[in-house]
């Protein structure tokens, strides 16, 4: 019976930005597990392919392209090519971030620029890229990513939490402009996650993240890659405009 089930996002073709390893390539996996053709979107060419090959090596149906979130005509490039290939999109997950940490009165204007085009208007550009051609098939989800450090702040991270809050005003706002058109928008607070972001961290820094988390350990990038899954599919067909936390209980 198990082998005749439609898997959740069966033949469904979801651009995922930033993608070529990490959070996104997990996603990428999971989406391509799901039955999805996972369009990996990431700014080098090289680590793009290995992503795609290794995709289809395991099975998966995937396509990859190089893009830059901040340059719009680069996006609307890709945006037509995916179309031109796969005749529709069905799944936005924007995932592609930065961080240039630095206190208040130590931050430059051009880390607060850089991060806020990346995390910020990347985003926007990428959902405006891409919202025509849903709002003509009448359906779609799309999926941000935002931070609890968008919800709770912290220390160092001015310009990031700054991206982050951004990010669910602009979803709660989509929320309501699209969902009366068939297209559903939410958005993804991770926690402390384990990537090779954390790898030059010191060990105390790292524990001290764990002891943060109920859980007492940090996610994994598997862990974010089910929750973009579930509000990607159908499962998650009646909700609209959240910010879900997925943290291990950081705020509790």
């Amino acid at each position: 019976m198990t082998k005749n089930m439609a898997k959740r996002l069966e033949n469904k073709v979801c651009i995922i930005t930033g993608s070529a390893n990490g959070i996104g390539f997990a996603t990428a996996q999971k989406f391509c597990d799901e039955g999805g053709i996972s369009i990996i979107c990431d700014m080098n060419d090289t680590q793009v392919q290995a992503a795609v090959n290794q995709l289809k090596s395991a099975g998966g149906q995937a396509d990859g392209f190089v893009m830059n979130v901040t340059n719009r005509k680069n996006i609307d490039e890709v945006v037509a090519a995916v179309m031109d290939r796969h005749g529709r999109i069905d799944v936005l997950i924007n995932n592609a971030g930065i961080t240039k940490d630095a206190r208040l009165v130590n931050m430059t204007e051009e880390q607060f620029d850089a991060v806020i085009d990346v995390n910020l208007k990347g985003v926007f550009n990428c959902t405006q890229a891409v919202v025509p051609h849903m709002l003509k098939a009448g359906c779609g989800s799309i999926v941000s990513a935002s931070s609890v450090v968008g919800l709770y702040g912290n220390f160092g991270q001015t310009n990031y939490a700054a991206s982050k809050y951004g990010v669910i005003g602009f979803t709660t706002t989509w929320a309501r402009e699209l969902g009366p058109k068939g297209i559903r928008v939410n958005a993804v607070c991770p926690g402390f996650i384990e990537t090779n972001i954390l790898t030059s961290m010191p060990e105390d820094v790292l524990k001290g993240m764990k002891d943060r988390s109920w859980l007492r350990r940090l996610g994994q990038p598997e862990e974010l890659a089910n929750v973009y899954a579930f509000l990607a599919s159908d499962e998650s067909s009646y909700i609209n405009g959240i910010a879900l936390e997925a943290s291990g209980g950081i705020s509790l």
